[in-house]
């Protein structure tokens, strides 16, 4: 199938897998629609940044949904490459000696969870990066080369519904117009985020040091936990949890001489 043909079909099935929940065209149709067509079990969608905190958007099931909150905890993983090199990162199989040194603490976290394959795409068009679509299949396996032309454009209609967000704040039905091409609508899920960046700025106050190490607290904290990033966001904001500066360094006590 060319290129052109490829893209009408993807993006009739978004369009389609929106048709059904009587709303406007998302991501996470992006997501389901991905699931249906390709053979892998679950698919999630995270917007990420060189400038803010990264959050999940949208995921199409628990183990997806784990996936997406483990590599931004752990600031690791396929997600985590794809955004920083720009290319999409293909695993084949998590529990392999070289993607268990790539990734010591994501890869048997989310061969635990439920995931033994995991490919991501990144969200881009020219130097714009919005984020990373993951895919995850249960079983070690790639994608054949027709497999993987359509996972690309599943991500390159991702980044098209991310992009094209209207800001008027309405809600328009997801329709199908001029023979198949998408009105694409995305409502604004930055609420997620908000709050993990409002999380993070009280931690600054909190702790005395600067955003990026009020982050990687944050992040620590949910780790060492076991908890979601936006649990222990949502806790930090309603201030049901405080975190407290690190005790100064014991440098003794001086004597002088007599």
């Amino acid at each position: 199938m060319n290129a052109v043909g490829r893209s009408a079909r993807i993006r009739v099935l978004v369009a389609e897998h929106a048709a059904r929940r009587g709303a406007q065209v998302g991501v996470l149709d992006v997501c389901t629609a991905a699931v249906a067509d390709l053979p892998v079990q679950g698919a999630g969608v995270s917007a990420m940044s060189l400038s803010k905190s990264s959050h999940p958007l949208c995921s199409t099931d628990d183990v997806s949904e784990q996936l997406e909150e483990l590599q931004l905890t752990l600031g690791e993983g396929p997600c985590v490459d794809a955004f920083a090199q720009g290319t999409a990162v293909l695993t084949a199989d998590l529990l392999v000696d070289d993607v268990l040194g790539r990734w010591p603490a994501f890869a048997p976290a989310a061969a635990q969870a439920g995931a033994r394959a995991v490919f991501a795409f990144p969200l881009r068009i020219g130097a714009t990066r919005p984020g990373v679509l993951d895919l995850y299949a249960h079983q070690p396996g790639g994608l054949d080369p027709e497999q993987l032309a359509d996972a690309k454009v599943f991500a390159d209609t991702a980044t098209l519904v991310l992009l094209q967000t209207p800001h008027t704040g309405h809600s328009t039905p997801a329709t199908l117009v001029d023979g198949g091409t998408l009105d694409l609508y995305f409502a604004d899920l930055g609420g997620y985020r908000a709050e993990i960046d409002q999380a993070t700025g009280m931690l600054t106050e909190q702790l005395g040091v600067g955003i990026d190490e009020a982050f990687i607290r944050l992040r620590a904290y949910a780790y060492a936990h076991g908890r979601r990033l936006a649990d222990v966001s949502r806790d930090v904001v309603a201030r049901t949890l405080r975190f407290t500066p690190d005790p100064p360094p014991n440098k003794g006590t001086m004597h002088d001489d007599i």
